[in-house]
């Protein structure tokens, strides 16, 4: 199943009347796609249907394709949605197409060295998804650990992952650098 994590000059999915998307609203919120469009507010798609586009963007926040044999998922992760439970709402949403078997692919996000964070919303991801979330940056301030926080939210699912976005030069970074623009990810059956 083809996955692709875009970037630089194929990121915009603004203009893409052939793609499925959303509003990203920073929630817990999973559209289930059958047309090309915009399918209203969430920050997860999945789709069973043969040949449809889904995408979602982002900057520093976890891009996550979902992939099986039935159905595919995009899921838009920042913290606000990993406390939220968009992985696992987007992992039902799969289940309920159909697919047993589900394997995700983390793509370019913020890596805990580049990620401070406030101590009270950390807590607070802590006591849900377990102490591994806690990271320190590379000055030594607190900092949410968000590649950990989407591996404890996937659970048993297979996950490969990307680089940091605000260390890389080839990925836009809201946070590091004050980019607007955004990488995609897309997928399909």
């Amino acid at each position: 199943m083809p996955y692709r994590f875009t970037s630089r000059a194929d990121g915009d999915t603004r203009g893409r009347t052939d793609w499925a998307t959303v509003h990203q609203v920073h929630g817990a919120g999973v559209v289930v796609a059958d047309r090309a469009g915009r399918l209203g507010d969430g920050d997860a798609i999945v789709t069973a249907t043969p040949g449809l586009h889904i995408a979602v963007r982002v900057a520093d926040c976890a891009p996550i394709a979902l992939l099986s044999d039935v159905a595919v998922g995009v899921v838009h992760a920042g913290w606000r949605g990993i406390a939220a439970g968009v992985i696992p709402a987007a992992l039902d949403a799969m289940r309920v197409l159909g697919a047993a078997e589900v394997r995700a692919v983390l793509g370019p996000c913020i890596h805990v060295e580049c990620y401070e964070f406030g101590a009270v919303e950390l807590d607070a991801i802590a006591a849900d998804l377990g102490q591994s979330v806690r990271g320190v940056t590379s000055w030594g301030t607190p900092a949410l650990d968000v590649v950990a926080a989407v591996r404890a939210s996937l659970g048993d699912v297979d996950v490969r992952e990307s680089v940091c976005t605000a260390c890389s030069t080839e990925h836009w970074s809201h946070r590091a650098r004050g980019d607007v623009e955004r990488q995609a990810v897309v997928a399909w059956l």
